[in-house]
C-alpha cells in the first residue's frame, strides 16, 4: 500500500504510538496516509479505537512477526 508518511513507534508502549500518530496526522494534509509501525501488543486495539473517536480512517492493518501495520487516511 502507497503513504505519505512512515511513523515508526517500534519499542514504545501505550500511549506513545497513539499521541505520536496524532501529532504526524495533525501535520498531514487531508486524504494522506501515514503508515504506523508498532510492536505494543495493545495497538492491536488502540488503532482501531483511535481512528473511530478522530474521525480518520484505518484503511489498512497488518501483522508481520511482532510488528503491527497500520495505515491511516488524515480527515
Amino acid at each position: 500500500m502507497q503513504f505519505d508518511r512512515d511513523l515508526d513507534v517500534k519499542g514504545l508502549n501505550c500511549p506513545l504510538p497513539i499521541l505520536r500518530t496524532k501529532k504526524a496526522l495533525a501535520e498531514m494534509e487531508t486524504g494522506q496516509v501515514l503508515r504506523v509501525q508498532a510492536t505494543d501488543p495493545g495497538a492491536l486495539k488502540d488503532f482501531p479505537a483511535f481512528a473511530r473517536q478522530t474521525g480518520n480512517e484505518l484503511v489498512e492493518q497488518r501483522e508481520e512477526g511482532k510488528t503491527f501495520e497500520f495505515f491511516l487516511k488524515r480527515k
